[in-house]
């Protein structure tokens, strides 16, 4: 058992993305060996309304409820958010969100990123944040959006313990509350995309210090391929426990209400 906690469908303002679908992403999915996705729209980070975003995502993903776990983007400087988080949370499904508080001009740590979380964690869902969308090397010149600090995400974790936090495309934790054992206090786990395995060891470092509890797999799709995250599972020297706990159980306990 495999699950990607990181993909996404729709488009991008700026390149095309391979693939913008519930089929293509499953075929790739399924090429790869991965049998679940928490997936989100790329589209509604950069609409005016996210939550035309959101309801794309789940005119696609609805025929596949085993498979595609939908996480809406919700923006919370935009009029009457409190109304879309519910309709995706009653009518769409969602088990999680995905925050882009730099695209979004505002702060996890300020009153709108305060309030957000704090609705999110009263529903149970899990608040995904991506460090990063693109590679600075791949992003537009009329785009320059700073990556949100690990830092950043850690505080708000410490800030709001029963919440449960999912940062993705990121790296640097070692130094922050979620590589420090005992410091975050609510249920938290790190996605290892961009987490190094053969030079400075981040991902192993973090094993050694919080344990595999606290790791998961993901990809980031289809704004990167999953052949290097996937090759760093291989890299890996644990008991086939903590494999299973990276590969799929700790991505799975997150999304149970």
């Amino acid at each position: 058992m495999l699950i990607d906690t990181n993909t996404y469908l729709g488009h991008w303002a700026f390149r095309p993305l391979p693939w913008r679908d519930a089929d293509s992403l499953l075929r790739a999915m399924d090429a790869h060996g991965i049998d679940q996705a928490f997936v989100s729209s790329a589209s509604a980070i950069l609409y005016r309304n996210p939550q035309a975003g959101n309801e794309e995502l789940f005119a696609e993903t609805r025929a596949h409820p085993d498979r595609l776990i939908p996480f809406a983007v919700i923006n919370p400087t935009y009029a009457d958010w409190e109304h879309d988080l519910a309709v995706c949370c009653e009518e769409f499904g969602i088990r999680g969100l995905r925050l882009y508080p730099k695209y979004h001009r505002y702060s996890l740590g300020d009153a709108n990123g305060n309030a957000l979380i704090e609705a999110a964690t009263a529903r149970g869902l899990v608040i995904s944040v991506p460090l990063r969308v693109e590679d600075y090397r791949q992003r537009s010149w009329l785009l320059d959006i700073p990556d949100v600090t690990p830092h950043e995400v850690a505080e708000a974790a410490r800030a709001h313990p029963k919440a449960k936090f999912l940062p993705v495309n990121g790296m640097g934790y070692l130094h922050t509350a979620f590589g420090k054992p005992g410091e975050a206090q609510g249920d938290y786990a790190l996605e290892i995309s961009r987490l190094t395995a053969v030079l400075q060891e981040e991902l192993q470092k973090l094993i050694a210090a919080v344990g595999p509890d606290h790791l998961v797999f993901g990809s980031g799709m289809p704004f990167t391929v999953p052949e290097v995250p996937l090759l760093k599972l291989e890299f890996l020297d644990l008991p086939e426990d903590a494999m299973e706990a990276i590969r799929w159980k700790n991505a799975a306990r997150l999304i149970q209400q």
